[in-house]
């Protein structure tokens, strides 16, 4: 910008130095939908604090399962959920029916319902119907995650085994942003001052929002204790979960002194890509966090100083993340690339208006089987 002076003097200028700093987006605020017989109907309710849902929907009385995932989620280390209530339990009501006021309708910003009503929600990182444990009701979830690409579907096992073997354990089909926990957790009812047998979904996104803000999204949300289980509805032993964990199912484990843990970190993905969870939701992350942090390009002119500017910003994010341990490598070379030049915007994208920035990150993996090789050293007068 060019400047006429007129008048002798000292004259100072502010100039931008194309420094944009990237932030990390949230990654634990969590999406309820179930049934409560009191409360806001078809409507996303934001929820801060375990007394204002109660407060909005009451207790476990009147919402059951949903009821125990919300407090199980608070318990646990969460902070902020939304909770959709598709009314109550009516008598006869099929899984057909309750299925499709979980799936909802699309009409537009004004008529969303059911689970399209948290498609908006940019802040939702974590959904869960608890105790929706039907498979048509599991393929929604992981349906709607995947589709969103911003957040995990975060779904409950059966309850009971009945007659079936572990090996038949049922399971939806592959998807990288769905991951299952089970079994159900026995937790303490004061509406009835007894125990019960509840869901884990909620206690299990409250853990992961503590392991957030803990350590950060790049820890594996496992070998975490689940607060407030006093028990489990099968307690198993590690050749019973070793049928589970190669089929993407996360077991909960009674380690007797160390407590009721989540014992497994492993999405429903059958790529080895996406295997464990915490790589999938680093890399939503950091797609939503340079994605936001790079809006100001919008309309700026495509030419070689916006793309250092760019490439400069985006490395000081990935830097701040290798510096907290979230990627593999020893150099930030090795742990992440970005380029944003000549090369990934030619003449024919600038014509476009588009420009192109390419990411790579080499994320940290959860060391699930830790190999300890023990040798034994004979004394020298033994030897001898």
């Amino acid at each position: 910008m060019s400047t006429t002076y007129e008048a002798p003097g000292v004259y100072s200028n502010i100039v931008s130095s194309g420094n944009k700093p990237i932030e990390s987006v949230g990654a634990s605020t969590a999406a309820f939908i179930g049934q409560s017989s009191t409360g806001p109907e078809n409507k996303a309710m934001l929820i801060t604090s375990l007394a204002q849902y109660q407060k909005l929907f009451g207790g476990v009385e009147q919402g059951g399962n949903l009821a125990h995932g919300v407090q199980g989620f608070f318990m646990n280390g969460g902070g902020r959920c939304y909770v959709y209530n598709i009314g109550a339990s009516k008598e006869g009501q099929t899984v057909e029916e309750i299925a499709a006021l979980i799936k909802g309708e699309d009409r537009g910003p004004t008529s969303r319902t059911g689970l399209n009503a948290f498609k908006a929600i940019e802040d939702i990182s974590l959904v869960a119907a608890p105790g929706m444990t039907d498979a048509m009701i599991h393929q929604m979830l992981g349906d709607h995650a995947a589709l969103c690409g911003d957040r995990m579907a975060i779904l409950d096992g059966i309850e009971d085994l009945g007659e079936s073997q572990l090996h038949e354990f049922p399971r939806i089909g592959d998807n990288k942003s769905a991951a299952l926990y089970w079994p159900w957790i026995s937790v303490f009812d004061e509406s009835i001052k007894k125990m019960t047998f509840v869901p884990p979904s909620g206690h299990v996104m409250g853990a992961m929002a503590r392991v957030d803000s803990e350590r950060g999204v790049h820890k594996a949300p496992a070998n975490e204790v689940l607060r407030g289980a006093l028990g489990l509805k099968y307690s198993l032993t590690r050749d019973e979960q070793a049928l589970l964990n190669p089929r993407g199912i996360n077991v909960i484990r009674d380690l007797d002194d160390m407590g009721i843990r989540v014992y497994g970190a492993r999405t429903l993905s059958t790529d080895k890509e996406w295997k464990y969870v915490n790589v999938q939701r680093l890399f939503q992350v950091v797609k939503q966090s340079v994605t936001k942090g790079t809006e100001w390009v919008v309309f700026e002119p495509n030419n070689e100083e916006l793309w250092g500017n760019v490439e400069r910003n985006i490395r000081a994010y990935l830097k701040t993340l290798f510096n907290q341990g979230a990627l593999q490598g020893k150099t930030p070379e090795e742990a992440f690339y970005v380029r944003c030049n000549s090369a990934t915007n030619p003449q024919e994208n600038i014509d476009l208006g588009v420009v192109t920035i390419e990411v790579g990150i080499a994320p940290v993996k959860p060391a699930e089987f830790v190999q300890i090789n023990i040798q034994q050293q004979l004394e020298q007068e033994q030897a001898n």
